[in-house]
């Protein structure tokens, strides 16, 4: 059986740093959105004899095909799980957003795999057991798997679900500049704590269906400590062809605008690709991945 599955990405609306924990990571509190810009993930057991366990191909250059690729923890922890041996597959990933950017590419790849592997061996699980398989591979992972607008706390993996976000379009725009997780982290621990969370506003903005308050609230911690010009720069450019809001989504680069229309949005895809060449517009969705 061979099956295509749809992986979107996702984008931060909030992101506050609550503290760090005992064992070293990180709690958060942040609202995350599923947005139209997709992988595409194809899953296969049609395999030769004494294939290898997993087989990864990608249309990327850079994209590890091996262990080091999450898709390949996915499958393994879904092995595990489900107590799985001796299978092979194949999977192949046609790769869209662009990665080390803040939008849940790996995460997205990795959930779409779950999903199809479910499906592939009849295995009937919840999706609340694919999020813990998924939580084992990544803490992006869980959400990728449901998808639409959720508010996530502890670690990222604890999820509720929040009313969609209005209908807006969205344009996406993924610099040449580097984020480095770990430098973020580390600058948001040696600040004082601000004493409130942007993410609580961020959802009551959702719930009264307020997009314009949404885009007045948003808000990336990574980004306000690490104050880098080019992402400033960005989100001048957006608000200046009037997106309602701009911010960095997750650990960056990418930064994303949110615009009523979508003319608007294409005439600030049209004035920013002389300088950029990842520039995507999409839309909010109500899902996660996908089998199609």
């Amino acid at each position: 059986m061979k099956l295509k599955v749809l992986a979107p990405a996702k984008i931060n609306l909030s992101l506050d740093i609550v503290g760090k924990r005992p064992d070293g990571y990180h709690d958060v509190a942040m609202v995350m959105q599923a947005v139209s810009l997709y992988d595409t993930i194809t899953v296969s057991d049609e395999v030769e004899d004494n294939a290898p366990e997993i087989t990864v191909t990608c249309n990327v250059a850079g994209i590890p095909t091996d262990d080091r690729n999450i898709v390949c923890k996915a499958t393994k922890a879904f092995y595990r799980y489900c107590e799985i041996e001796g299978r092979s597959i194949s999977i192949d990933i046609e790769k869209n957003i662009p990665h080390e950017a803040g939008l849940a590419g790996g995460s997205t790849d990795a959930a779409a795999v779950i999903l199809a592997l479910n499906r592939l061996y009849d295995t009937k699980l919840t999706t609340e057991q694919m999020c813990d398989i998924g939580a084992r591979v990544g803490a992006d992972v869980p959400f990728c798997i449901v998808g639409g607008t959720v508010l996530a706390k502890e670690t990222g993996t604890t999820m509720s679900k929040l009313p969609s976000l209005t209908k807006c379009y969205i344009l996406i725009c993924k610099p040449d500049v580097s984020v480095s997780t770990a430098e973020a982290y580390a600058k948001s621990d040696s600040k004082p704590s601000k004493g409130f969370l942007v993410t609580d506003e961020v959802v009551k903005m959702i719930c009264k269906r307020n997009l314009r308050g949404v885009c007045q609230c948003l808000y990336n911690e990574f980004e306000a400590v690490m104050q880098l010009d080019e992402i400033t720069s960005i989100k001048k450019q957006m608000i200046k062809y009037k997106a309602l809001g701009a911010c960095m989504s997750g650990s960056g680069s990418a930064v994303f605008g949110i615009f009523l229309d979508e003319k608007k949005a294409l005439k600030c895809k049209e004035a920013m690709s002389g300088m950029y060449d990842k520039l995507y517009i999409c839309e909010p969705i109500k899902g996660g991945c996908q089998i199609v």
